[in-house]
Order: C-alpha cells, then structure tokens, then sequence
C-alpha cells in the first residue's frame, strides 16, 4: 500500500512512479500535490494507492507532518515497521472509512457529479496476483463474493438439508419397539438421518458472520439470505483476535470445489488482514474525490442542519454568496417557546490552521442576509412556517442568531467513538461585530463562534449511513451548541427578566424611552408582558443608571439564560404584575363554561367564537365596554378551571344571522353575540379569580363584563 496526504508538497522525483495514472501536475519548483482523496489502483506498481485528508497534517515548527511526527515523503511507500502499532492499524483501516464516505456521498442526492471519479474495482480473477494488504481489498472481494454466489450458496444448503427429515426405516424396526394399534405398528421414536458437522456449512457461518461485521461497522448494504444463527458479539471478537485464522486452518482441507477454496482464502485474509488474493488487474480502478472540502461540507450538513432549508430559504443567496449550514432549533434565551436560527460554515483545515479574515466577514455576511430574509417575510404581511420572528415590534430589538464554524480535527489516540466538540484551540475561539457598544439585541450586533468536532467519529457516523444515529447525533449537536454558546454569552452579559408594574404600559414606555432600552431589551417568552434585558458586564456604571430608572415602572430580576422568568418574577411581583400592558385594552369577556375540555376542542385550533348575550344589564355592559376587551376568561365560577385567553383585535356585535357558519358559538339560544378571536397560546390565569365579579343566580350562566384589576386575587 502507498500513502499520499491531500496538498502536501511532494518532491516529484520521489512521487513520480507513485502518481502513475493521476493528473498532478509539476510546478516550476518541482513540487507536485494531490488535490484528491480517495483510492486508486497504480498499474505501474501493481499496488494500491490511498490518497488521504489533509487533516492527518500538523504543524510543527513550521513542516507539515502526518501524525505531528513523520514528513509526508517518509511514508509514501510505507514501511510497517516504521510505525508505532496503533498508526498502523489506524492507516491500514482509515482507508476503509474513507471509501465508505465517499460512496455514500456519490449515491447522495446532493452528490456533485463532476468532482467524484469512479470505477468499478477490480474483480478476483484468475490473472496476475498483486500484494493486496489493504482492509479495504479484502472487505470489497468478500461483498463481492456475496453479490456474485448466490447459487453457490443455495446449492449447499440444498445438498446439506436434502433428507434430513426422512424416516430410517431399517434402523427404525431393527432398534424401537413398536406399538399395535388397530393391527397396525405404530414406532414412538422414528430414526430420522443423522446430523453431522458439515464443514461447508461451518464456513458459510463464518463467512456471513464477517459480512455482518463489517456491514454494522462499517455501514455497508449487505444482504444475508440465509438463516443461520451468526458468530456476533464477545464471540465473534475472539475470532477477530486469533481464533478465526486457527479455525479456518483447521477445517482449510475439507474443501475440493473452486468456490469452497476461493471463499475460504478470501475469510482466511480477513482475518489475517494481509494476504495474497488472486486480482485481476488488466482494468484500472479507482475511486477519487476532488476537493474533498465539498464531502467534508455535506458530511456536516448530514449530521447538523436543516434539509430542506427552513422558511423556503436557499443556500445561494442574493449575493451570490453560498451558507454551508442553516437550521431552526429553540432560542438561546428561551426553552420552549421561540426558536431562532444557527447558521453554521464548515472549515476543511489542516489540524492547527489558522481562521482566515475573509471567512470571519463571510460569515458575518449570512447572518445580515438571513435577517434581511425574515423581516421581508413579515414585512410583506406573510408569517414563516418555523414561527421565527427575528424582530420585537414591541422593544424594536433583534433575536441574537448563533453563527459558528465548524473545523475538522484529528483525534490523535484515533478514536472514533467519541465527537470532540469542543471550543476550538486555534487562535481566536470567538468573534464579534457591531455598531453600538452594549446592545446585544441589535441587527448590527453579530457574534459568531468556532468549535472543532472529531473527523474521524464524524466520518465514520457519515458512512455508515444509519438514518438513526445521525438523528440521535444531530439533536445532541445542536444542545451542545446552544449550552455552549449561553455559557459564553452568560460570560460577558448579565441577563434579567422584567414585568412591567400595575398600570405601567410597556409598549409606551419603550417607545417614550427609545435610546436608553434599544437593543438591551427583546421580547422572546411565551407570556409577552415579560421581556429580556441583556447588559454587558464592562458597562458597569451605564447599566447601573439604567436598572435604576428601569425598577421604578418594571419589576427586573436576574434571570439566566434558559431559566422560566415567570418563577423568578412570581415572588417579586406579589400578584402586582399587571397582565396586560395596553392601557385600554384591560377589559375581560367572562364566558361560564363547564366542561371545558371537550368544548375547547371545537374552537381552540382557529380561535374564533361567538358569545351570546341577552338584553340585560350584564351584556348591556359587555356592549358599552366592546373597545376595551383585550381578555377571555373561561370559568366555573371558582379559582380552579379558569383559562385565561388574550383578544385578537377588536370585538364587534353581530346578529345570529350575520354569523359565519364555522364559528363556534357557545350558545344556541339568543339572537345577538359578541364576535371574538382570540390567541390559542393560553395564559397563566393564576393571579385573576372569576369570583370577584358579582352575579345573582338566575344569570349565572351569561356572560359578563369585567376588568383586569376587579379579578386580581390581591384585591
């Protein structure tokens, strides 16, 4: 096997016979490099040649070398003994995860065809014979097999089964006593023909048990259709480490037939790892990726973002300009309620490589693209189908979008099991622009962060293809890269909750203060009277001021990123929170409802109601207060089954007539309603109770007027 590493600058005299067949080309220093990965078969050398990522390249003092220690030329024609063992059996294997990745970039739908190279690997065959100590030879000629002999495998299950369950009868009447019954013999225990160890049917096992390996190993289609019961597991681990060689030997010469012998060498070179198998090498073969940066970057987009984008974005934007990663996943301020958008890019680097500024101002670019995206969806009176609302109306403030790279590295123990993410230890983990110093919810103000992730676990999650993994993979991900980047942003800001105090209308305070609050305040939790407030912790004095000012109308307490504000706010606030913060929308529609679970289900998907009323005083005051109804309360007259609803709009007045013949009405008896829509996301009803509002028994069941401030339990 030869080794060549992806842009290294080979010396052509000592690559020359090794590039045999392959269009590098020399420059005029004499130097050549590989601008592929992959594989391929040199006719020249009547060997293999692995072209591998760069990502193996590190630097150190100022020379690339693979592994941090062996120059790229030294191990072109490897020496095995050169070495230490776990690099060889990492290289000897390494290739095999390559091949798997690249094949199952090619069958992707996202493949670019014109950078993939392929053709058929060579078959076994009765030509010359060539050193084939690579893994992946041995794996191919085995699936290989499988896909070629599947007569040959029935036609040894036919002969073996082939009268297993036909009665002896000579030894049957010779040795059982028989029973007369009805002046016949009847024989309890009839001689069947005997099992006995059959050595063809031993290898076959052992031969499926390999496929079966490496097919959950290594992810590649296998099809088995026989059933027998396999070597797996602990067992087939001992296999592995010796035991297979010392069987195959045993049985090696109870074989005769051409097929028995041929499946036998290429098992016994499995487990051997390095033997001699009979190729036939008259027809080229190779399997080549150019700028395997393009396979790196759908392995990421596999295993971390949205396909198709969300909100009917494209990956080429207006500019012209291509995002590698996008994805909507929850906020970074809020855990169940609003969600946001990651944009991410992926680095295909050598380990140690240094982010350049062009990429950094690149990525900044995305994130203004994909704002200026959303807010011509809102703008153009259009909603997005994720439900991400970058823009507060009500604070003018910004969502904070997380924008990250993501760099390839090698695990130097080359484990493939464990992902790596982490902080990248390149220079400069952390990035950050913006126009206004302490305005983190500002349009202007981009951050964007750089992680480094294992390439080998995520090359080996990437081909072996399981739809499930990768799912399992991509949730842990993208929680990781949320906590991460609260935790930085925990670092600099300290974050707070606010509720305006009784009275106080929020909305009108933000636009009376306009300069003092813009960009520290946004609006991201389910309950819209409550606001996030973000203050940079070198604005010590600035932001000292500012609470000041802000405690004498809001109630403002710290609050963490991720945490509920309203179980911080509830002590504070003492049931003093105002629950709305539109000064003459402080009105409430109290609709008796029992059973409300089972009626809610015939209104609560659209939100449209119609609620009767009669000529009485009650409604007459429902009718007179019509403007200033910005509330629903379902009750049952007690503390317990309220529901508590914001309005949509404004409420109007219409006969049974003019109703629309889909809107739910609560009841069937009277002749006038007040239209309602109302908002479907419930709110917290705990501070109000409907028994403040007075009634006498024979209007029990109407509906009634009441405000915010009449139903408050602190009253």
């Amino acid at each position: 096997m030869r080794i060549l590493i992806e842009e290294y600058r080979y010396d052509v005299a000592r690559v020359r016979d090794v590039l045999h067949g392959i269009d590098a080309l020399e420059n005029v220093e004499g130097q050549v490099s590989i601008h592929y990965v992959g594989y391929y078969y040199n006719t020249l050398l009547k060997d293999c040649v692995f072209i591998l990522p760069k990502v193996l390249l590190k630097d150190v003092g100022g020379r690339e070398l693979a592994f941090g220690k062996y120059s790229p030329e030294d191990i072109v024609s490897l020496d095995p003994q050169m070495l230490e063992k776990d690099e060889r059996d990492f290289l000897y294997k390494f290739a095999v995860w390559i091949y798997r990745a690249i094949m199952v970039y090619k069958n992707s739908r996202n493949c670019d065809p014109d950078i993939v190279y392929h053709t058929k690997i060579a078959e076994i065959g009765k030509g010359r014979r060539r050193l084939s100590n690579t893994y992946l030879d041995i794996l191919l000629q085995l699936l290989q097999f499988n896909r070629d002999n599947q007569d040959f495998f029935f036609f040894i299950l036919k002969n073996l089964h082939a009268g297993l369950n036909k009665i002896n009868w000579t030894r049957t009447i010779s040795r059982e006593t028989a029973i007369v019954q009805d002046n016949s013999p009847v024989y309890l225990n009839p001689i069947n023909k005997k099992r006995r160890i059959n050595f063809d049917e031993e290898l076959l096992v052992i031969f499926f048990s390999i496929l079966n390996h490496i097919g959950n190993k290594y992810g590649f289609p296998i099809e088995i259709n026989c059933q027998y019961d396999l070597i797996t597991g602990r067992r087939f681990e001992t296999y592995l480490k010796g035991y297979g060689k010392t069987r195959l030997l045993q049985i090696k010469y109870k074989y005769f037939s051409d097929k028995a012998l041929e499946l036998w060498r290429l098992c016994f070179a499995f487990f051997d790892e390095a033997r001699q198998v009979s190729i036939n090498t008259a027809k080229k073969e190779y399997l080549l990726v150019k700028n395997f940066y393009i396979v790196f970057e759908a392995i990421i987009d596999e295993l971390v973002g949205d396909n198709p984008l969300p909100d009917g974005m494209d990956k080429k934007q207006e500019d012209g300009k291509i995002v590698d990663h996008l994805y909507t996943a929850k906020s970074l301020i809020e855990n169940d309620h609003s969600n946001t958008y990651y944009i991410g890019d992926s680095k295909y680097y050598k380990m140690g490589h240094k982010l350049g500024n062009e990429s950094i101002y690149k990525q900044y670019t995305y994130a203004r693209n994909v704002i200026q995206w959303n807010l011509d969806i809102f703008n153009a009176g259009n909603t997005t189908k994720s439900g991400v609302k970058l823009r507060d109306d009500v604070t003018e403030g910004y969502n904070i979008i997380p924008n990250f790279f993501i760099s390839a590295k090698m695990d130097e123990g080359f484990d493939y099991t464990t992902d790596g993410i982490e902080k990248t230890d390149r220079e400069d983990n952390r990035h950050s622009q913006s126009h206004f110093k302490n305005r983190l919810f500002d349009r202007d103000t981009l951050l964007l962060f750089h992680y480094d992730v294992n390439f080998l676990f995520v090359l080996a999650l990437y081909a072996r293809n399981n739809a499930s993994q990768k799912a399992a993979w991509k949730v842990k991900i993208r929680n990781k890269f949320r906590e991460e980047i609260q935790k930085w942003l925990q670092d600099d800001y300290q974050f707070y909750a606010m509720a305006p105090r009784q009275g106080v209308d929020a909305k009108e305070y933000f636009q009376t203060h306009f300069r003092d609050v813009l960009g520290k305040t946004f609006t991201p939790f389910a309950d819209e009277n409550i606001f996030s407030l973000a203050l940079h912790n070198k604005e010590a004095e600035e932001n000292e001021h500012l609470l000041g000012e802000l405690r004498k109308y809001f109630f403002v307490e710290e609050c963490n990123l991720g945490e509920k504000p309203e179980q911080i706010l509830e002590q504070a606030t003492s049931g003093q929170r105002a629950v709305v913060n539109l000064p003459n929308k402080n009105g409430v529609l109290m609709v008796m409802m029992e059973n409300y679970y089972i009626k809610s289900l015939l209104f609560l998907e659209r939100g449209e109601l119609a609620i009767g009323i009669k000529y009485t005083r009650d409604s007459m005051e429902i009718v007179e207060h019509l403007n200033t109804i910005g509330y629903v309360l379902f009750h049952v007259r007690s503390d317990e089954g309220q529901h508590l609803f914001k309005v949509k709009g404004n409420c109007a007045v219409k006969s049974d007539g003019e109703l629309e013949t889909d809107r739910y009405k609560n009841v069937n008896t009277t002749t006038i309603y007040v239209i309602v829509d109302i908002d479907t996301q419930e709110l917290d009803a705990t501070l109000v109770d409907s028994r403040k509002k007075e009634y006498i028994p024979s209007t029990r069941y109407d509906a009634q007027y009441a405000t915010l401030e009449e139903l408050y339990k602190a009253n």
